[in-house]
C-alpha cells in the first residue's frame, strides 16, 4: 500500500519485476531481488539514490551506515499479519511456522530490537506509519509522509490509491 502511495505521489520506485502480482498482493510487490543480497553487494544502492526501495525490517541492518536513508517503516496489527501470512503460505500450499503465539513473540522481539537499533543509527531517519490509520484516514498519511520526505508529492493522487478492499485479515473483534 505504501509503496503504491509513493508512486502514486510522484516518487520513483525501484524493482525488478520478478514476483507478479497475485492473489494475495493484487496490486503488486514492488519488490527488488537484490535487497536481499545487500550485505554481499550494495552497488544497487548507486542507482536507488532519491528513490524509493522496499526492504523488510529484518535487511535494514545489511545496509552500509555511510549514506543516509529516510525509513517509512509500516506498523500492523501483529495478528492480522500473521493471519495474512498464514493464508498466503495456504494458498502455496506450503507449511506453517510456529504457533501463532510464539510467531507474535517473535516479531514482538523483532520488532523491539530494531526499533532500538533504528533509533542508535545516526544514518536513518524512521517515520513509523500505522497501516491500519492510514487505511482509516489516507489523506493525513499521504501529508505526514510527504511531508517526512520532505518532497513536493502530490497528496491527493496518494490518499487515492488505498484501497480498504484489500484489507482481508481483519482482527477480530
Amino acid at each position: 500500500m505504501m509503496m503504491k502511495m509513493l508512486e502514486a505521489g510522484g516518487m520513483n520506485t525501484v524493482t525488478d519485476g520478478i514476483r507478479e502480482a497475485d492473489e494475495d498482493n493484487p496490486r503488486g510487490y514492488y519488490e527488488l531481488e537484490k535487497v536481499k543480497k545487500t550485505k554481499e553487494d550494495a552497488s544497487w544502492l548507486d542507482d536507488a539514490e532519491g528513490k524509493v526501495v522496499k526492504m523488510i525490517s529484518m535487511l535494514l541492518r545489511d545496509l552500509p551506515e555511510d549514506r543516509r536513508y529516510k525509513v517509512i517503516f509500516m506498523i500492523r496489527d501483529l495478528d492480522e499479519t500473521l493471519a495474512s501470512q498464514q493464508k498466503m503460505l495456504e494458498r502455496r500450499g506450503k507449511p506453517g511456522g510456529p504457533g501463532d503465539d510464539k510467531m507474535k513473540a517473535l516479531f514482538e522481539k523483532h520488532l523491539a530490537d530494531t526499533r532500538e537499533w533504528l533509533a542508535d543509527r545516526e544514518c536513518f531517519d524512521v517515520f513509523y506509519c500505522n497501516y491500519n490509520q492510514t487505511l482509516a484516514d489516507s489523506a493525513a498519511t499521504a501529508a505526514k509522509v510527504a511531508d517526512f520526505l520532505d518532497s513536493g508529492m502530490d497528496r491527493e493522487k496518494m490518499a487515492e490509491v488505498t484501497d480498504p478492499s484489500l484489507y482481508r485479515q481483519r482482527r477480530q473483534a
